[in-house]
């Protein structure tokens, strides 16, 4: 019996994607994850009735749910994603008991997650909309505001559903996650149109030379940077990924047979700058909202304390919140007047240099980064005592060691808590570098991507592997 039980007679009522009788081919796979994409962008460029037609640039919360505001996935994978980290983080905690090892609790586990998304799409729907997050038609259809609104909440919702169930459609039928394809195909798309604009718009490269003049073309250069910063942290984050210590393993009772437990440098991906950056969102949201006003609408200092925080039109402009909130760099200008902009320009109230504002979030990151890494390792049994005890259940050990648990922690505890730290601080600090360089997708959107197509590259490998040799495929289940 599991915690989640109870839920059973309501998880059996929701549709389900089948398993398929026979593995399906490589070419098969490649079919199914192709239609998914495709019905991706269709609903990425498609508005729902009812919202103003507003594309932006690309921010973090957008690259993370892989959504576009006013679409029909304005909360995108956002609601997906949110039901799987806190029943993931419940079980983990131990708040909720459940034997994953179990089929049938596995399979519970995956039927309330479904559910929890499903409730959790119309519930962040709503918010996006209530919250204006979204525009609504003036004049608003039939004549109502709170009709044009449930109209887009429905469409919404229904957006993030369907990604849920095009998800399910690619774990079982595709190749690799429909979530992580997603997000990587709008990091994409926010990266191919941002280069776009970088050669097309009026202060992109064509529109400097053409304005003429002797610093035409160094201009035009230093147009180029965004993308220039892009491919290196793409080729940064593709080193990164092959960063690894190997740890010998071999079979007790199968001697000769072996192999290595890899703990790569990037041991917890990018999960702690997500969750630091989903932090300072919502602090950014929160200081926005505890605004005394005094400056006019949401604008004033935060709890009416002036060095806690300003604000003015629901932006945190100084103060202390101001000095670790995130530096993007605005789409368009000059690149050389951004980096200066950064580097010298004082804040407008208490007049602190910027190079101190970066060098503070920077800083911030680094130890929010590191903090959430090591609770992510900790609470989804990724430390040495959980990873030495499932190695000692699956029958490797260490050779020339006696075949203790105990003997293998204490070898991976002399790599697994430096590495957290040093991985985690790592990929604050190339997050951090993209996004006050202007790198298109955003930091946080490249970590994401070069991540989900290394994997993507190792699972084509072996589905290659599996279609070659069909005899190994069914012995492996």
């Amino acid at each position: 019996m599991s915690g989640l039980d109870f839920l059973k007679p309501v998880t059996t009522l929701l549709p389900e994607v089948k398993p398929p009788a026979f593995m399906p081919s490589l070419q098969e796979r490649l079919m199914w994850t192709g239609i998914a994409l495709v019905m991706f962008f269709v609903m990425y460029n498609t508005f729902a009735v009812g919202v103003l037609a507003n594309i932006g640039t690309a921010d973090f919360l957008q690259v993370v749910t892989a959504s576009m505001p006013g679409s029909l996935i304005t909360t995108g994978i956002g609601p997906i994603v949110l039901a799987s980290i806190f029943l993931q983080l419940f079980v983990g905690a131990k708040i909720i008991d459940m034997d994953m090892q179990d089929p049938e609790q596995r399979a519970t586990f995956h039927g309330v997650q479904k559910l929890l998304g499903v409730i959790l799409s119309f519930v962040e729907a709503a918010l996006y909309v209530i919250f204006s997050r979204v525009a609504i038609v003036n004049p608003p259809l039939f004549g109502s505001i709170a009709a044009t609104q449930a109209l887009v909440i429905l469409q919404v919702a229904l957006g993030s559903i369907i990604l849920l169930y095009l998800d399910e459609i690619i774990s079982k039928y595709g190749i690799g996650s429909g979530i992580s394809l997603f997000i990587a195909a709008g990091v994409a798309f926010s990266v191919v149109g941002g280069s776009w604009d970088l050669f097309t718009s009026s202060t992109g490269v064509l529109g400097v030379l053409g304005s003429g003049g002797a610093d035409a073309l160094p201009n035009a250069i230093f147009t180029l940077m965004p993308l220039f910063f892009t491919a290196l942290v793409f080729l940064v984050v593709v080193y990164a990924e092959g960063i690894k210590v190997e740890i010998p393993l071999a079979f007790e009772k199968a001697r000769g047979l072996g192999g290595r437990f890899p703990i790569k440098f990037l041991y917890v991906s990018n999960i702690p700058v997500i969750l630091s950056s989903a932090l300072l969102l919502n602090m950014q949201f929160l200081a926005a909202g505890l605004a005394d006003k005094s400056m006019g609408t949401a604008s004033g200092y935060i709890l009416g304390i002036k060095e806690l925080g300003v604000v003015s039109n629901g932006q945190v402009i100084d103060g202390f919140v101001y000095m670790i909130m995130p530096i993007y760099r605005a789409a368009g200008g000059s690149f050389m007047a951004h980096i200066q902009t950064v580097f010298l320009a004082p804040s407008p109230v208490f007049q602190i240099p910027g190079y101190v504002h970066v060098i503070t979030y920077m800083i911030f990151l680094i130890i929010m980064c590191v903090i959430f890494g090591w609770f992510w390792v900790e609470t989804t049994g990724m430390g040495p005592h959980e990873v030495a005890e499932q190695l000692q259940s699956s029958g490797l050990q260490i050779p020339g060691f006696r075949r203790d648990p105990r003997i293998v922690e204490k070898v991976l505890e002399k790599y697994i808590p430096a590495i957290v730290i040093l991985g985690s601080a790592f990929v604050a600090i190339l997050s951090a570098t993209a996004d006050m360089t202007g790198a298109l997708g955003t930091g946080t959107g490249i970590l994401l991507t070069v991540g989900i197509l290394y994997k993507l590259y190792e699972e084509l490998e072996a589905r290659r592997t599996f279609d070659l040799y069909p005899q190994l495929a069914g012995m492996l289940g």
